[in-house]
């Protein structure tokens, strides 16, 4: 990949994923989280798989390869899709974000544990720097002036629902997921290994989303046209196109300074909302941005950071 478009390639998926899960908010009013879950998942894998064989790539996944395929698959596809869908049906699209982007705090954890990727103390100061970052994006001001105050009284909502519950588990399936592809991929086209993952994981959820159709209910949504254009974005471009990419490059290189750029979704959300819905952003959403941006520049470059800095010869190369 020419090494100008590479940088653009790695930005893409976390441009998409801010896109579609504005797209899926909508559909979950016509339609229950399974089924979106299920039709966001079976296109994306047939389109990743055809795209691969036009590629002429191989079809076949090494035979050492299905054991963490089949554990890659049951964890990122079908129970973070799952989570995913059920906490946007009960959580509200700003904290839903906070808590889904979160997730490269427990991949840098098991990176390091796993992969022995340095993380060092500009690495960590990076990760908290973007996790106040999406908390200023996602979060009404409203609620960081008054929350340690007043408490959730000062929202007239109760927080810590199920949905909020649901988004942390969707992070951590996200996160062990990431980790599991770098095995999944060991000895297979990681392409290839991201298809199969997308089609076998929503076969679990087509089984689950037809019980209700046993008691009468319809399988398919009752959506609009323009609903079921936001569901073929969200399968093609947000699932297809944004894993595609995603896993092809966790499966190489720095997980941490990868995952990093998760911190930038809400971002990409956000801007997307200005050029498009003619939204403002506001102040506290403008530091939310600037944090995020800071965040994933200092985790990138916290090798070359942390070796500038005039430390002592026996502190190591980090924690």
């Amino acid at each position: 990949m020419p090494s100008l478009l590479r940088p653009l390639a790695m930005l893409l998926p976390f441009v998409l994923w801010g896109t579609a899960m504005a797209a899926m908010r909508p559909l979950l009013d016509g339609g229950s989280p399974l089924q979106v879950a299920c039709l966001r998942l079976l296109p994306a894998g047939a389109v990743v798989l055809l795209a691969a064989l036009l590629l002429r790539r191989p079809l076949a996944v090494d035979r050492r390869d299905w054991p963490w395929l089949l554990a890659f698959t049951v964890v990122d596809a079908s129970l973070f899709q799952g989570l995913l869908a059920r906490g946007l049906a009960q959580t509200g699209a700003g904290l839903g974000s906070v808590l889904i982007d979160s997730q490269p705090l427990l991949v840098a954890l098991l990176a390091r544990s796993l992969f022995g990727e340095a993380i060092n103390p500009v690495g960590w100061l990076g990760l908290l720097l973007g996790l106040l970052g999406i908390v200023c994006l996602g979060l009404p001001a409203a609620v960081l002036r008054h929350w340690w105050l007043e408490g959730p009284i000062a929202t007239g909502v109760r927080p810590w629902s199920h949905g909020e519950l649901w988004m942390l588990g969707a992070a951590a399936a996200m996160a062990v997921g990431t980790v599991l592809c770098r095995y999944a991929t060991r000895h297979s086209d990681p392409v290839v290994v991201t298809g199969w993952h997308l089609l076998l994981g929503g076969l679990p959820l087509l089984v689950l989303a037809e019980l209700p159709v046993r008691h009468g209910a319809a399988w398919l949504p009752q959506w609009s046209a323009g609903q079921w254009g936001l569901m073929a974005y969200a399968a093609l471009f947000g699932s297809a196109l944004a894993y595609g990419l995603f896993f092809w490059f966790a499966s190489r290189g720095d997980l941490t300074g990868f995952t990093a750029l998760t911190f930038l979704t809400p971002v990409f959300a956000l801007l997307c909302g200005v050029l498009w819905l003619d939204e403002q952003l506001q102040p506290l959403q403008w530091l939310g941005a600037v944090l995020a941006l800071g965040s994933v520049l200092l985790i990138n470059r916290r090798q070359v950071l942390w070796q500038a800095l005039p430390v002592p010869a026996s502190g190591g190369e980090g924690v």
